[in-house]
């Protein structure tokens, strides 16, 4: 008779006879604990008559209702509000605004009328009632308790009957039928599994807090993220004032959705048009800058790339970016010189876009070409211009994904001239759209003619 695995990787579930201090699954250190004996025969149970199995086709959505926090970028992301007996996990680094937001969200909800208990295991009773006096989250029907043991926590679901929970955070909770520290993997899967079971069981939703590592990925083990519903992070750039919120798992909705909020001295408030955050104040176009119209989520944002080019004082020129990559900006001055004939080897350069958004997709490439082209020659671009392209090695300007889309949002917006993978080539689009610029601010009279050679 084979012997049965006696010990578990809480991270995979890898399963060894004997102890390793590696998982031979997913390499990791000390995640590799005794799991007992061989699992018990369980008998099969009768099911209830309403808990019987039915067909798919008689299920409608309405057997899945779901309700309103009442902030509508928060809304945006899970779907359209949360489902009773969700479980949501919310993440992101120290200070990022993760419990200013889920407080704004049981004040909000506490004041439709609905009863919500706040669980904090970061901070006192006085700091969470500090924070929501400032942030104007005084309500009767909030709820705040201060514990970490997972047994308190349970009773008081059961005394309080909220309709809405929120753990802050489900790392400094602890089980006493657990001897592992608060916040080791252990610890953070029965917590988790005890809070989820009590959240389905009661039919009342949870939001839990979650901590991130230096990666940026969940702290504990993966099966956190397996056991909860929704898994939402909250990220941004503590110089700023913005705030993103992106789901990478929903099991009610969507998960390329995006909340965009704003981080105020009376707390954080959504963003429902952010068109205008990135992109400056100046009512006059200037020598390096170009506009691109950016995805987060299914949101088209336009951003405003702006470039600096200057005599380098040394023998190594500077490249020095900000919110944009720094491999494709040093890509796309390889192409501008190589197949739009602009010698930028001796020369400093500097994008940076305005807002603190940070571009990574591609499809921002012909805007950071045409504002450094811009700089380059002191010449700004036509007024009421956007750029939306992809640029190859070979100097192709490629389609940007949902590329109608930037387009039409571009036009919404008042740019009547957008710049697009219809000027196929870098060496057409660059010196023309230039050309353009040039002749926009030159005086009455004093027009280039269209075939001048240089730009």
């Amino acid at each position: 008779m084979a012997k049965a695995p006696a010990f578990r990787c809480s991270e995979c579930g890898w399963t060894t006879l004997k102890w390793v201090g590696r998982c031979g699954e997913c390499q990791q250190w000390g995640t590799v604990e005794e799991a007992g004996g061989a699992a018990a025969r369980v008998a099969a149970s009768s099911v209830p008559a309403s808990r019987a199995a039915r067909p798919i086709t008689e299920l409608t959505a309405a057997d899945a209702p779901r309700w309103a926090t009442g902030i509508g970028e928060f809304d945006r992301v899970l779907g359209g509000g949360i489902v009773p007996g969700a479980v949501v996990l919310c993440s992101g680094e120290p200070g990022v605004g993760k419990s200013t937001l889920l407080l704004a969200v049981a004040a909000t909800a506490a004041r439709a009328g609905r009863r919500v208990l706040y669980v904090s295991g970061e901070e006192s009773l006085a700091q969470v009632r500090l924070r929501a006096e400032r942030t104007g989250a005084l309500e009767p029907e909030l709820y705040l308790a201060s514990e970490t043991d997972l047994g308190t926590i349970l009773g008081q679901i059961r005394d309080t009957a909220p309709e809405l929970v929120i753990v802050d955070s489900v790392q400094t909770v602890a089980s006493a039928d657990n001897d592992g520290l608060a916040g080791g993997p252990s610890q953070v899967r029965d917590v988790a599994s005890a809070l989820t079971r009590a959240a389905k069981e009661a039919d009342v939703p949870l939001l839990l807090v979650g901590h991130v590592t230096k990666d940026g990925s969940v702290a504990g083990p993966r099966l956190l993220e397996h056991l909860v519903d929704v898994v939402a992070h909250f990220d941004g750039d503590r110089q700023t004032a913005l705030r993103f919120v992106r789901t990478s798992k929903n099991r009610f909705g969507p998960t390329d959705e995006v909340g965009c909020f704003e981080m105020t001295g009376d707390g954080i408030v959504e963003v429902t048009d952010p068109s205008g955050l990135f992109l400056s104040r100046s009512s006059t176009p200037l020598p390096g800058t170009c506009v691109t119209v950016a995805l987060e989520g299914r949101r088209a944002i336009p951003v405003e790339v702006q470039a600096l080019v200057v005599r380098s004082s040394t023998a190594q020129p500077r490249r020095v970016v900000n919110g944009v990559d720094s491999s494709r900006v040093a890509m796309v001055l390889a192409v501008l010189e190589r197949h739009a004939s602009m010698p930028l080897g001796s020369e400093d350069v500097y994008v940076s876009t305005v807002g603190g958004i940070r571009l990574t997709e591609p499809g921002a490439d012909l805007a950071i070409a045409l504002a450094i082209a811009s700089a380059a020659r002191n010449v700004a671009l036509p007024p009421r211009l956007a750029a939306i392209g992809e640029i190859s090695l070979a100097g192709e300007i490629r389609a940007a994904s949902a590329a109608k889309r930037r387009a039409t949002e571009a036009k919404r917006l008042g740019y009547a001239r957008v710049v697009d993978e219809s000027a196929a080539l870098v060496r057409n689009a660059v010196p023309e759209t230039i050309r353009a610029g040039r002749q926009e601010s030159a005086p009455a009279g004093r027009r280039e003619p269209a075939g001048v050679p240089d730009f």
